[in-house]
């Protein structure tokens, strides 16, 4: 597991899919005074959730935002 993330017991529960991805992203951007590409792996993590669920979680929404800033780096 990243050192830079919430351990999973930390986490509040949700039946929402990508929760914890999510949860994972803030928690790392907050650590890393919110500097995006310290934060790629968990980034990617929920691209892969998304893909996983087909994208049908609210999370998976701001993950377009996320990938076209980390292109830019």
């Amino acid at each position: 597991m990243l050192k830079d993330t919430l351990r999973e017991e930390q986490m509040p529960k949700s039946k929402e899919p990508c929760y914890q991805e999510a949860c994972k992203i803030q928690a790392c951007l907050k650590k890393n005074n919110f500097i995006l590409e310290r934060c790629f792996a968990v980034i990617e993590a929920l691209q892969t959730c998304c893909k996983n669920c087909n994208s049908k979680s609210t999370h998976c929404a701001s993950l377009a935002g996320l990938l076209a800033q980390k292109k830019k780096s």
